[in-house]
């Protein structure tokens, strides 16, 4: 299938064939008839992209803080090696289309294969197939409106600002900015018995929405406008003001501020800034509001990504109600979507769209894109034909993010790359590409599957590592997953008899014990000796709504990186954990992401880790301390590192290596050569069951 991306280094746009997106829980996949390209916010999209890094570095100024704060970590090559790889891949575009469903998930009940729906959200691409959460997507009850439908998320976004003005039947609202949101809020005020003065400063824009019956549209511009207001509201004023227009002029918001009533709501939905003057505010008390996008529910992961739905007794219109509103007035004939749309385009046709919108040489409003529906498409992609020979290490790869794509795969490039999984299509293609992969797919049952591939990686959220371990030792794959191995006791169990009865083996991404200070630092100790060790790890904040905190996908702090340092404070000790003790830091959102841990070791050894997250961003991340036969070795966030016994030695290195490259040298030669994997599966699981321990400590179970 093929779908529509730009790459934003330099703008650059295409339609990509890739493979069909992931199919997961609570998700349905439609095969587009149509989709909307919005002209405001899409357009922003296609002129930074096309803008020079200096231009993009003005246009997004935090991104480059962060870019800064990683240099200073990972040091000015490695950081700009993943600011290249962010800007060389191509990203899809659009967020509101509609058609048919062709798959659905098997907890949907509410829809069925052949319905027809609207679509909204980050996955309702310009693509010929999407998949979108249940919370995203609303029922088309007449297919021969879905053209109109395929408005729905912007429709959405209009209907949620008439809903925060709070008007009431015969009061009058000003809509400032004729764009197509600015078009369907007048239309859906008339619906709903306000009277409309329509205001843009572009006469086309006015002109369209006299063409649609609004008599009381004027260009803002206009001498005397505000008079001109202020006679159609008997002098009194708007009863509300919605503003649609998206400019950097503070002209809108100050404007709306003279022609409002006392006491009157103003009500932002476009992107301008809020700077505005205080005298009317101040003296009106106006009332001035936020329209957050399609409405409650945006934003929200346990919402839009989990489909868990607000009830209807206390958020009466969410994101998806109002999406549903706006396909039944569509439905019932209460909107003129035919009117305003200006252009239709075949979607092989897409990148003429966008030229249209970034050259400004007609007039613009609602842009269609249009599918051919009887086109064969495919679900996989093929890129190269290929034998393989059952004696080389053939790899398929499951998820690949950023962190496989900046620590995993580049050290992949020289190996036999067969098929990679990732949920997203164009991630697939792009790395298929880039790395040297011979086919790509969105299922990774495709890669389970492959009796040519003997060797998985699996890089994907959390909650999914240990069913695809299982499937892979249960196929007498080889595997390497990222940590952590598995986000519950039970899950580790079944691992480990899965591993019993396979024939193939399974490692954990426990990267730091390949480190070359970590190798360094080992053979300095005396290894017949017990160590003190000292670990503190000045983890940072991370907000309780981050993937990583949700128990059910990213399993926590502890479970998804603390299980690192207990690994590795194992590895250094050389010895079994005997004892595993923890206490948590109390924090308002019961993170448990601040915690003192205590483990003591078979040998003697005894270990003292501080993950704490409530530290200061300007210390260094990782401070390790060892101490044994009267020597000891300070490790400063793997840069430094000093040993001090009789006399006093440092090694530097000029940026962080944290030992991913030598980690996969390491696992694949294992596997070339038929020996035993370089952390042994006994490793991985006593360092994952004392993670479990470590959780079971501090909440007191």
């Amino acid at each position: 299938m093929d779908q529509l991306t730009q790459n934003l280094k330099d703008g650059h746009m295409q339609l990509l064939e890739v493979p069909f997106p992931a199919l997961g829980e609570g998700q349905v996949m439609v095969r587009n008839h149509y989709s909307v390209i919005s002209a405001g916010t899409e357009g922003k999209t296609v002129k930074d992209a096309r803008l020079s890094y200096i231009g993009k570095a003005k246009a997004r100024q935090e991104e480059v803080k962060k870019v800064i704060a990683a240099a200073k970590t990972h040091g000015v090559m490695k950081t700009y090696k993943m600011v290249m790889n962010k800007l060389e891949s191509p990203n899809p575009m659009g967020y509101s289309c509609a058609g048919e469903v062709i798959a659905i998930s098997d907890d949907i009940k509410h829809l069925k294969v052949g319905d027809f729906v609207a679509c909204g959200g980050q996955t309702a691409n310009h693509s010929e197939v999407v998949v979108v959460p249940k919370n995203l997507c609303v029922k088309i009850d007449n297919p021969e409106v879905v053209k109109s439908a395929s408005f729905a998320t912007i429709g959405a976004i209009a209907l949620q600002g008439v809903r925060q003005a709070e008007l009431t039947l015969g009061e009058n609202c000003v809509v400032i900015g004729l764009g197509i949101v600015g078009q369907l809020t007048a239309q859906l005020l008339r619906a709903s018995g306000v009277k409309v003065i329509a205001l843009d400063i572009d006469q086309n824009q006015v002109d369209l929405a006299m063409k649609t019956g609004f008599k009381n549209a004027f260009n803002s511009n206009d001498e005397g406008i505000g008079s001109v207001i202020e006679q159609i509201t008997n002098g009194n004023g708007a009863d509300a003001v919605i503003i649609t227009a998206g400019t950097s002029s503070l002209r809108p918001v100050n404007f709306a501020g003279e022609i409002a009533r006392k006491k009157a709501k103003v009500v932002i939905v476009g992107a301008v800034p809020t700077g505005f003057d205080r005298k009317h505010y101040f003296k009106k008390e106006l009332d001035l509001r936020m329209s957050s996008s399609y409405g409650p529910g945006r934003y929200d992961n346990d919402y839009e990504q989990k489909g868990n739905d607000y009830p209807i007794g206390y958020v009466r219109w969410t994101e998806n109600r109002n999406m549903q509103a706006f396909v039944s007035l569509v439905e019932d004939g209460k909107l003129d979507l035919e009117s305003l749309i200006s252009h239709q385009f075949n979607f092989e046709k897409a990148k003429d769209a966008y030229q249209l919108i970034v050259d400004r040489s007609e007039h613009i409003c609602g842009i269609v894109l249009k599918y051919d529906t009887t086109k064969e498409l495919k679900r996989t992609i093929k890129i190269n034909e290929k034998s393989y020979n059952s004696k080389d290490v053939n790899i398929g790869f499951i998820g690949a993010g950023s962190f496989a794509q900046n620590f995993l795969l580049p050290n992949l490039r020289n190996e036999k790359l067969v098929n990679v999984a990732t949920a997203r299509a164009t991630t697939a293609r792009n790395v298929a590409n880039k790395y040297g992969f011979d086919n790509c797919t969105g299922d990774a049952n495709e890669v389970i599957n492959d009796k040519n591939i003997n060797t998985v990686f699996i890089a994907t959220p959390h909650n999914l590592h240990a069913n695809y371990v299982i499937q892979a030792l249960d196929a007498n794959k080889n595997v390497f997953v990222e940590k952590p191995l598995s986000l519950t006791k039970e899950e580790l169990e079944a691992i480990k008899e899965a591993e019993s009865k396979s024939s193939g083996q399974v490692m954990v991404g426990f990267n730091r014990r390949f480190a070359p200070q970590i190798i360094a630092l080992k053979k300095e100790l005396n290894e017949g000796l017990p160590k003190a060790i000292n670990y503190r790890i000045n983890a940072g904040k991370l907000p309780a709504d981050h993937w990583t905190q949700d128990p059910k996908v990213g399993g926590g702090r502890i479970i998804g990186e603390a299980c690192h340092f207990i690994d590795l404070c194992a590895f250094i000790a050389g010895s079994a954990i005997t004892k595993v003790d923890a206490n948590a830091l109390k924090d308002a959102n019961n993170l448990l992401d601040t915690v003192s841990i205590s483990l003591a070791f078979e040998n003697g050894s005894v270990a003292s880790i501080s993950y704490f997250s409530n530290g200061s961003k300007s210390l260094n991340k990782e401070y390790l301390e060892v101490f044994c036969g009267e020597k000891a070795i300070v490790l400063d966030d793997y840069k430094t590192m000093d040993i001090l016994g009789k006399g006093k030695k440092t090694i530097k290195n000029g940026s962080q290596d944290k030992g991913h490259a030598t980690e996969i040298e390491e696992f694949l030669l294992a596997i070339k050569e038929g020996k035993e994997l370089p952390i042994s599966f006994t490793d991985c699981y006593n360092s994952s069951k004392a993670t479990f321990t470590v959780l079971d400590k501090i909440k007191g179970a």
